[in-house]
């Protein structure tokens, strides 16, 4: 996947992503940049062209957390429909599976390029079987069809035991390979502060251990 200037990145990551681009809008913020002179055309064709691109995204449902009914529907995506998938192995009454969902609701708007998926284990008894899933929650990450990374329960996220950001699994997924760019920063602007209101959550002692359905 090709890499685009930074500052078409800053200016794409500042605003909501979605198939409704204020394209003159976007070029406008781009025209601020001071150092914009030397690449003037290169890179407003970038920005063109990356907009071009998120709104065909969007057509074929990328920048939402879906839940996926069927299996085979679910290989499908995850083989030949996107090269980049999220996806979250869940079960419904399972406490600490809807804290998972909170986080991954928060990305999936903001990394586009990536589909961010879930499906029921009552739904999927192949792929929990073939994937090893026995923990919950559980959390795959595809590249081409192939497993990158799993994050099982809450494991490897976050500075403790009890708590664990949105930005800290983006980190995960970053490591992975299966995000694109950071979107999250220290000083998110007005939307991504509204999209991220309440991302760190806090885990009971209730929920402290590992879900284990099987």
């Amino acid at each position: 996947m090709a890499s685009i200037d930074p500052a078409v990145a800053s200016v794409l990551d500042s605003h909501p992503p979605n198939d409704e681009y204020d394209e003159e809008e976007l070029l406008e913020s781009l025209e601020d940049d001071p150092a914009l002179s030397s690449f003037r055309e290169q890179r407003m064709q970038q920005l063109h062209d990356e907009v071009s691109r998120v709104k065909h995204l969007h057509n074929q449902e990328h920048g939402q957390y879906a839940e996926i009914k069927e299996e085979k529907a679910l290989m499908d995506i995850v083989n030949t429909g996107a090269e980049l998938c999220v996806v979250h192995f869940f079960k419904s009454d399972f406490h600490r599976c809807s804290i998972m969902d909170g986080h991954l609701e928060q990305l999936a708007p903001l990394h586009f390029d990536t589909r961010f998926l879930r499906i029921s284990v009552d739904n999927a008894p192949f792929l929990v079987t073939k994937l090893k899933v026995q923990v919950l929650p559980c959390v795959i990450a595809f590249k081409k069809g192939v497993s990158v990374d799993r994050i099982i329960g809450f494991e490897g996220l976050g500075y403790s035991e009890d708590t664990f950001s949105t930005k800290d699994l983006e980190r995960r997924l970053l490591r992975s390979g299966t995000l694109v760019r950071e979107k999250l920063t220290d000083a998110p602007g007005p939307w991504q502060k509204a999209q991220l209101s309440g991302s760190r959550l806090r885990i009971s002692q209730a929920d402290h251990d590992d879900d284990d359905w099987d």
